[in-house]
C-alpha cells in the first residue's frame, strides 16, 4: 500500500510530492493533464515560499526564473499613493526578497522535474480521479487513464485538484462564503519595454513603479500592473456593472484597454479571460483520511498575490506531520492539527484581501475621494508595513502560544562571509530545530532533549553560526534563551532559562508512541 496519493500536480501538489519524497513516503502523483497547463495562472509567491523550495531541494532548479521585485504599492483616484508595502532598503531577516514573480507554466515543469529524483514518488499524467472509499486502514482511489480504469490503495490522500476540486465535491464538503465577488479580467503580454503609467504623486523615495506591483484604485476602472518575470507582464481590469465576459474579452477590447500602457512599446499578448475573484474557505479540510489542500480548500481574492502561498504552506505545514506518523513516531491525532492552524491563518490573510478588495472596487467617485483620504491618514499614523506583515502568527495547534515568539516565521539569516555565505537553513539542516543562546545554553538543551522526547530534534549553538548576531538578537528581543522551531520554520515556543517546560509543551501537543507500538507500526 503507497503511503499518499496526491490528487493534481500543479505547483501545491508537485510541492507536496517533492516534500514527501525527501521525506522517503511512497507517493503517488496523479494528474488529469498530459502536459503542464500552457498559459500563466499564478504569478507571485514571497520569501517563505522560497525557503520551501530550499528546503524541497528544488530551490536551484527554479530561482534563475524567478523576478525578484519590490513590493505593492495601492494608488487613489487623484492619482497619489495612499497605501504602500515596499520593500526598498528594507532588511530581508528570511533570506529571500519578500516578492518574486514567475511564469506558471516554467515553475510546474521544474517542479515536475525534480521527482526524478525519488525512487518512491510516481508521477502518472493523463489520469484522472474519479472517486474514492474509506475504511480505517486507508484510502482506495479509483482511478481512470486512457489504458483503462484502476484502483490504487494508499493511507492519506491530499486532495489538490483545483477550486473545482472532484475530490471536495465528493466528499460533500461545503465552502465558507466570504461574501466577495467580483469579475476582472486578465491580460497577459509580452512587454519589450517599460510600461507607461501616468503621472503620480507621492511616490516614496527609491520607488521603482516597474518593480511593483501597481494598483490603480481609479473609480472610472480598478486595475492592477504585475511585473512578471523576463518580459512578462499582466494586467487585471474590473469589469464594470453590465460589461459581458465574451465581449470584454475581444482582441480590440483588450487592446483598447491595455493601450495606454503600452503606447509605443511592442508588445504581444498571450491571453485575455475573464475570472471571478472569491473569498471562500472549505468548511472542513479533512475528512477521515483525506485531506484538502491550496484551491480545493480555499480561495482568495489576488491583491496580496497570496492565493498559491496559502497552498503551499498547507503541504508544508502536512508534509512533516505526514512524515512522523507515518514513521510511528507519533500518534495520528497529529493530523487534526491541520485544520486547526491553517483555517485561521488562511483566513485572516483572506479577510485582509477582501477588506483591500472592497476599497480598490468602489466605483463611486465621492466614496473613492473619502476612502483616499482616509487611508492617508492611516497611513501617517501608523509604521511602514510590507505584504509579509500581513501573514499572522499560527495561534492553535502544534505551538506553545504562552511563550514569546511562538507560531512566527523563523529567520533564516546568511551566515558566513565572502563567497562562503550560506543561508542558515543549508548550514544547520532542517527538521526539528532547538537553537541555544550559547554553548552552556546547548549542552542543557542537549540533555534535556535526550530525557524527555525521542522526536529527532537538532540542537544548534548560536554563538558557533557568524552570522552577525541576527539570531542573539532574535532571541534577546524575546527574552529567551532557546528557541525551538518546527520544520516547516515556524516557532514552536521559546523559552528564558529552563528549556525542560518548553520540551514537555512539545511532547503534550505531539503524543508519541511508545517504543513498543513505533516496533509494531514499523
Amino acid at each position: 500500500m503507497l503511503d499518499v496519493v496526491i490528487i493534481g500536480c500543479g505547483p501545491v501538489g508537485a510541492l507536496a510530492a517533492n516534500l514527501l519524497g525527501k521525506s522517503g513516503l511512497n507517493t503517488l502523483v496523479i494528474e488529469r493533464e498530459a502536459d503542464p497547463f500552457p498559459l500563466p495562472r499564478a504569478v507571485h509567491l514571497d520569501h517563505e515560499m522560497m525557503r520551501l523550495f530550499q528546503a524541497a531541494g528544488v530551490i536551484d532548479h527554479v530561482v534563475a526564473d524567478m523576478r525578484d521585485t519590490e513590493g505593492h504599492i495601492h494608488i487613489g483616484a487623484d492619482h497619489g499613493v495612499i497605501r504602500y508595502m515596499g520593500t526598498v532598503g528594507l532588511p530581508r531577516p528570511f533570506g529571500w526578497s519578500n516578492d518574486y514573480f514567475f511564469y506558471q507554466p516554467e515553475l510546474e515543469a521544474h517542479l515536475r522535474g525534480a521527482l526524478a529524483r525519488y525512487a518512491n514518488v510516481q508521477l502518472r499524467l493523463g489520469t484522472a480521479f474519479e472517486a474514492l472509499e474509506q475504511d480505517a486502514d486507508g484510502v482506495a482511489v479509483r482511478l481512470r487513464s486512457p489504458s483503462g480504469p484502476s484502483v490504487v490503495r494508499a493511507r492519506w490522500l491530499i486532495a489538490c485538484d483545483g477550486s473545482r476540486s472532484s475530490v471536495r465535491k465528493s466528499l460533500g464538503i461545503a465552502l465558507d462564503d466570504l461574501d466577495f465577488e467580483e469579475p476582472w479580467l486578465v491580460v497577459d503580454a509580452e512587454v519589450d519595454g517599460a510600461v507607461r503609467f501616468p503621472a503620480l504623486t507621492g511616490l516614496p523615495d527609491g520607488a521603482n513603479l516597474q518593480q511593483l506591483s501597481v494598483m490603480m484604485c481609479d473609480p472610472d476602472r480598478p486595475a492592477t500592473v504585475v511585473p512578471g518575470r523576463g518580459n512578462h507582464r499582466r494586467w487585471e481590469f474590473m469589469l464594470l456593472p453590465g460589461e459581458d465576459d465574451a465581449a470584454m474579452m475581444r482582441p480590440e477590447k483588450v487592446s483598447e484597454l491595455v493601450g495606454p500602457w503600452l503606447e509605443r512599446v511592442p508588445h504581444r499578448i498571450v491571453r485575455a479571460a475573464t475570472y471571478r475573484f472569491h473569498g471562500l474557505i472549505a468548511e472542513k479540510w479533512q475528512q477521515g483520511r483525506v485531506f484538502l489542500a491550496g484551491d480545493a480548500a480555499h480561495q482568495t481574492p489576488p491583491f496580496f498575490g497570496q492565493g498559491m502561498c496559502h497552498g503551499l504552506r498547507d503541504v508544508a505545514n502536512l508534509a512533516w506531520k505526514l512524515a512522523l506518523v507515518s514513521d510511528g513516531k507519533v500518534e495520528p491525532e497529529l493530523l487534526d492539527s491541520y485544520q486547526a492552524e491553517r483555517d485561521p491563518h488562511v483566513r485572516a490573510v483572506i479577510e485582509a484581501a477582501v477588506a483591500a478588495g472592497r476599497y480598490i472596487c468602489m466605483l463611486d467617485p465621492a466614496q473613492a475621494a473619502a476612502r483616499d483620504v482616509e487611508m492617508r491618514a492611516r497611513a501617517e499614523g501608523s509604521a511602514h508595513s510590507t505584504a509579509a506583515d500581513l501573514i499572522p502568527a499560527i495561534e492553535t495547534g502544534i505551538v506553545a502560544s504562552d511563550t514569546p515568539g511562538a507560531g512566527e516565521r523563523f529567520i533564516q539569516p546568511w551566515v558566513g562571509a565572502g563567497s562562503t555565505q550560506a543561508l542558515l537553513d543549508d548550514v544547520t539542516g532542517g527538521g526539528w530545530r532547538l537553537f541555544a543562546i550559547d554553548a552552556e545554553a546547548a549542552a542543557r538543551a542537549r540533555q534535556a532533549v535526550e530525557a524527555v522526547t525521542a522526536l529527532a530534534i537538532r540542537i544548534v549553538d548560536i554563538s558557533e553560526i557568524a552570522d552577525g548576531g541576527t539570531l542573539r538578537q532574535w532571541l534577546t528581543e524575546r527574552c529567551a534563551r532557546f528557541v525551538l522551531v518546527r520544520p516547516d520554520f515556524y516557532v514552536f515556543g521559546t523559552a528564558c532559562e529552563s528549556v525542560e517546560p518548553l520540551l514537555n509543551g512539545l511532547r503534550g501537543s505531539i503524543t508519541e508512541q511508545s517504543a513498543r507500538e513505533r516496533e509494531s507500526v514499523t
